[in-house]
């Protein structure tokens, strides 16, 4: 077979896979998934270092942990504001650095004030890295590809997850909870080699999509449609929750199902949507991004109530194949709502890239995060199906309020021209 027949064989099974434009991107690529490494392998651990080797009681750490994730809430807006000044490649390689060193500093920490310090360090990390991480993409691809870039990296990111939990795994039941200190260490190396990674990229700011709206009337229709981007972003927040904090807990607990169902579940989710989210991106999600955001939403909300199905009176013995269904439905649900969502938080108004909005944003993520896990918790403690029927709910009212994302006609004639 020659070069340019096999190049186009290679270029056919690329557009069948709905993947980007690769070639030239090894550094970016590597970065981010050495990221997502990182963050699978320690996140989930960090609870179990404090408790069982460093002997810190399980309520202080839980309460150390929340008081430093709290803390680092404003992050966010200061990453914006930094980006504005340096770009988003110098914010994201700092966040690695930052995130390295809060990693590190586990390894000296003791007691729970230096629990929660370290947390603002790693927590802070990770929001300014999410602030840039968007923009960065809009800075080293093109265009007409920002979707099908959301979509890949968002793949690249549950591969290197389930990488990192998987090597952390096995380090465990090898070596036992002792080779939680080397982990550590691995841990904040590979962030450090993320930030390398980034530091030699070549980015090139896009051109806006439009250009700044000059009347006050125009800028506040702009500020509001953003601020309802980041209102109906906060159910999918929430949803990304919902598997850390609220399955493993509702299966053994509500259902009386084995500790194995949750990683079940999880494996399931992790392998949908990294091998199908390019190509279902690419082929089968509404182009117009609002739309696939609405698409989601519907998916999502079912979704809910086939997890609640097996608590309902006499439905038990549904449990196995409403929770597989259930985290099938949320699979492709996070795939139309991920690639999606991103985008729009860049492309809704021309300054949506811009350093305050990117902060506004990602500030839903972070203080969904912070708040998901007591706001399940203690629906579950209220009854099984409460959690699933008030996220059902929000994922209604998200669907209720996208079409308030739609340009104005003014808007439209301007940026598309």
């Amino acid at each position: 077979m020659s070069a340019s027949a096999d190049a186009r064989r290679r270029t056919r099974t690329a557009d069948r896979l709905g993947l980007p434009g690769l070639r030239g991107h090894g550094l970016f690529i590597t970065g981010n998934l050495i990221d997502s490494v990182g963050n699978g392998m320690l996140l989930p651990l960090g609870l179990l270092y404090f408790t069982e080797v460093q002997g810190v009681p399980l309520t202080r750490v839980g309460a150390a942990m929340t008081a430093g994730q709290a803390l680092a809430l404003p992050v966010t807006f200061l990453a914006g504001r930094l980006m504005d000044r340096v770009g988003p490649k110098r914010v994201v390689v700092w966040a690695n650095v930052l995130s390295a060193a809060g990693f590190a500093l586990f390894l000296l920490a003791r007691e729970p004030w230096h629990i929660a310090g370290v947390h603002v360090l790693v927590q802070g990390g990770i929001n300014m890295y999410f602030t840039a991480q968007r923009t960065l993409i809009t800075h080293v691809t093109r265009p007409g590809e920002r979707r099908s870039w959301f979509a890949f990296t968002g793949s690249l990111r549950n591969i290197g997850l389930a990488a990192g939990a998987a090597a952390a795994a096995g380090a465990l039941s090898v070596f036992g909870n002792g080779s939680l200190r080397w982990l550590i260490a691995v841990d904040a190396a590979t962030y450090l080699l993320a930030a390398a990674c980034f530091a030699t990229l070549t980015t090139t700011a896009p051109q806006p999509d439009g250009t700044p709206p000059r009347d006050r009337a125009t800028r506040a229709d702009d500020t509001r449609r953003y601020l309802v981007l980041v209102a109906v972003n906060i159910p999918y927040v929430l949803a990304q929750a919902i598997l850390s904090v609220l399955v493993a807990v509702y299966t053994t607990r509500a259902l009386n199902l084995p500790a194995s169902a949750a990683s079940l579940l999880f494996v399931i989710n992790t392998v949908v949507v990294s091998l199908c989210s390019t190509a279902v991106t690419a082929h089968l999600a509404p182009k117009v991004p609002h739309r696939a955001v609405s698409a989601g939403y519907l998916v999502m909300a079912v979704g809910m109530g086939a997890f609640a199905l097996p608590a309902l009176p006499g439905a038990a013995a549904t449990a196995w194949a409403a929770l597989v269904t259930a985290i099938v439905l949320f699979s492709v649900a996070e795939i139309l709502l991920g690639p999606a969502l991103s985008e729009l938080s860049v492309t809704l108004t021309p300054q949506a890239a811009g350093g305050f909005r990117q902060g506004l944003y990602q500030f839903s993520w972070a203080l969904g995060m912070v708040a998901a896990p007591a706001l399940f918790t203690l629906l579950l403690e209220a009854g099984p199906l409460l959690p699933w029927g008030v996220e059902a709910a929000a994922c209604v009212v998200a669907l209720l309020a996208v079409p308030a994302l739609k340009a104005p006609a003014r808007h439209r004639r301007r940026t598309t021209r």
